[in-house]
């Protein structure tokens, strides 16, 4: 074998044998995986040709999934060795978290086992075990899996493409996260549990938080809405990709469609008959939500139901009202913030719908987009029977209609909520959801590459939980715009577009969790999408699209 070089530390160091990343970054637990030549490995990774080394610690975007993988294995070893005879289930949650809930019939968490659970954690990270990586085929993991009681990860593997699977061996443990993991337990040493009705909470470190474990913040509202997309997805057999693929299998294209549609349906119906319950007193309807949550498709079916209830509302754009392109602040890189709420007019958008709401005569202005700068739009008089309709992502900012009393404005705020595993212990994740929705819509409509959308979303991300999520309490109503059916329908836009891409690209760390959510799903054409979905906003399609 010929000689090799590593550089690490700035240090460049000849080898003449392979040699295992561990051995060269040393024992330092802070470090959860490196990028080798700028793809993520584990500290596993053996080298055997040249190298860059640049290790990833808690701060680091690209290591997080890493280490809450292996965060999710210690969990579920640790249970599994005290109540064996319990089955649990991961979901993110509140504040950034991971729930834990027990499957078996009348069990719930308490204080007790969560004590015992944290103990027992302490010991397993203590001893600093092993976590070893196997590479078997799909039936012998099949075997597995059976013998140790997890069916959930035997039916999936039905739909795993590749002929092999990856098993992660602990002592006698046996599990499988769907990522690559820490080298060994002595690593997972940084979370905090809580007990949370009817389970448990889990938080770990966030690179956002500089490496640290964020405070917790409660959002019954986000949790209420997480809890009821639970229900639906559990009452309907489309809370997992095994239960979506054999509705698709077996009942077919239009069932599983219809059926998501009309939860939508339901969801507009519900909210209709709230408004319709106050249209005395709402004059403003505000809609809210983060990027890529269909809030456009969504304010136009909500129009469409309130008008046939016999109340006619206005939509005013709040995009009109930013100011000149010259005049927007800057963010810390310079850059101008488009995301911020000091892109916009407050005091001439406060002083409009103020005036409109009494009656009066409005010259409205027009954000020309090309010139970054705004000219006359139309003049508008409000009849006091019409409720007016904001849509954006400071919809729900208290500043922008403070001129309005709170009793007058109905807030609303719409985001997909998913609640749907690749298997009980392997959750999906609800921001990937969002971006796989702006990768094909951005590549649909606006001509940018799914790098060049992968590339910006961490400032997308920022600009939500500095100015929306917060929002999301106040709000009246919460719209979940997620479809059981649409990652099936998404799958044949997005993957083109990520399997262009580079393994050698900076991103190619969530190209790869992308692609690897995508794969188990089904195949499912869009035929039978109606035009009106909220899905159409991204894969085309939609009749508002000219609007």
């Amino acid at each position: 074998m010929m000689s090799f070089k590593v550089i690490y530390n700035q240090k460049e160091t000849i080898y003449q044998e392979p040699v295992m990343v561990l051995d060269i970054v040393g024992n330092d637990t802070d470090i959860v995986c490196v990028y080798v030549n700028r793809r993520v490995r584990e500290l596993t990774y053996v080298l055997d040709k040249d190298a860059e080394i640049i290790p990833l610690t808690y701060k680091d975007r690209d290591a997080k999934p890493i280490y809450e993988a292996s965060l999710r294995f210690l969990v579920a070893m640790a249970m599994h060795n005290i109540y064996p005879q319990f089955e649990i289930r991961f979901a993110y949650n509140v504040s950034r978290s991971i729930f834990v809930q027990i499957l078996n019939q009348g069990k719930c968490a308490s204080g007790m086992m969560i004590n015992e659970l944290i103990k027992e954690m302490n010991r397993l990270v203590a001893l600093d075990l092993p976590l070893i990586r196997q590479i078997v085929s799909k039936e012998e993991a099949a075997r597995i899996f059976k013998e140790d009681g997890y069916q959930d990860k035997v039916d999936i593997l039905k739909y795993r493409p590749e002929k092999t699977s990856h098993i992660y061996k602990c002592g006698d443990y046996r599990n499988y996260m769907y990522n690559r993991m820490v080298p060994s337990t002595g690593y997972i040493k940084k979370w905090l549990i809580r007990y949370y009705h009817p389970g448990f909470i889990i938080q770990y470190p966030r690179p956002d938080f500089n490496g640290e474990i964020p405070p917790f913040e409660d959002a019954p509202t986000f949790g209420k809405t997480l809890k009821r997309a639970h229900q639906w997805a559990t009452a309907t057999g489309c809370d997992n990709v095994v239960g979506i693929n054999q509705k698709i299998e077996k009942d077919g294209d239009v069932d599983l469609i219809t059926l998501c549609e009309q939860n939508h349906n339901r969801q507009l119906c519900e909210l209709g008959q709230m408004i319709e319950d106050e249209k005395d007193s709402f004059r403003l309807i505000c809609i809210a939500g983060p990027s890529s949550s269909g809030k456009t498709t969504f304010a136009n079916r909500l129009r469409i139901e309130l008008l046939s209830r016999g109340i006619r509302p206005i939509r005013i754009s709040m995009d009109d009202y930013y100011i000149n392109r010259k005049d927007i602040p800057l963010d810390e890189n310079g850059d101008p913030d488009i995301e911020s709420a000091d892109a916009l007019d407050i005091a001439l958008f406060n002083r409009n719908l103020a005036d409109l709401i009494a009656g009066l005569e409005v010259a409205l202005p027009k954000y020309d987009f090309i010139t970054g700068t705004r000219v006359k739009g139309r003049t508008l008089t409000v009849p006091y029977d019409q409720p007016i309709i904001i849509e954006g992502i400071h919809a729900l900012n208290e500043r922008l209609t403070q001129s309005i009393p709170s009793h007058q404005k109905y807030k609303i705020f719409i985001a997909p909520q998913s609640q749907i595993n690749i298997d009980n212990h392997n959750p999906m994740s609800l921001t990937d959801l969002r971006l796989l929705r702006r990768i094909v819509r951005d590549n649909q409509f606006r001509n940018s590459s799914a790098i060049e959308t992968i590339a910006m979303w961490p400032n997308v991300r920022k600009g939500e939980f500095k100015w929306i999520y917060d929002t999301q309490e106040g709000a009246d109503f919460v719209f979940n715009s997620f479809s059981s059916y649409e990652l099936s329908v998404m799958k044949k836009y997005a993957m083109p577009l990520l399997e262009e891409i580079d393994t050698e690209n900076e991103h190619f760390p969530v190209v790869e969790r992308l692609l690897r959510m995508l794969k188990f799903f089904n195949d499912l054409p869009d035929t039978w999408v109606p035009c009106n979905s909220i899905i159409r906003e991204f894969i085309g399609g939609s009749c508002y699209q000219e609007e």
